[in-house]
Order: structure tokens, then C-alpha cells, then sequence
């Protein structure tokens, strides 16, 4: 049996955030570019589902992984 992986709790200092913005912040891709590529292309999830919009606003709570990494917006 397998460990989940551990989720980074990231504070965005606000209500909401960008998808695009929130991958690169919260370091899960190192730029933008990379960002808009991995989102677009399938492999960034939000609450366990691919969303490939970049301007999707997400909220607190809400959950974010690519690549084995996970990260949650925190106020």
C-alpha cells in the first residue's frame, strides 16, 4: 500500500487565483510557459479533475497537483 502524497498547503494571500498563476506560485512548474503547456495539454488536475483552462479561478480550499506534487490555495 502506498503513502498519498503529501499536499503543500500554499498561501495566496487573497480570496482566489488563477490556475496559470497558482501552478507557477506555487512551484509545481518553474514558468509560466511550462505552465500553460502542462494545463493545456491535460496533466494539472484541480479536486481530482484535469482542467484545462488557465484563467480558472480557483478558491480556497481547492486543490492543485501535476507530476506527483500536490498543492492547496490557503488564504
Amino acid at each position: 500500500m502506498t503513502k498519498p502524497d503529501p499536499i503543500d498547503d500554499v498561501s495566496i494571500g487573497g480570496e482566489s487565483i488563477r490556475l496559470g498563476q497558482f501552478v507557477k506560485f506555487a512551484g509545481l512548474l518553474d514558468s509560466g510557459g511550462l505552465g500553460k503547456e502542462a494545463i493545456i495539454d491535460g496533466y494539472v488536475t484541480v479536486n481530482g479533475e484535469v482542467d484545462r483552462r488557465r484563467g480558472r479561478q480557483l478558491q480556497l480550499g481547492d486543490v492543485v497537483a501535476f507530476d506527483g506534487r500536490t498543492a492547496r490555495v490557503r488564504p
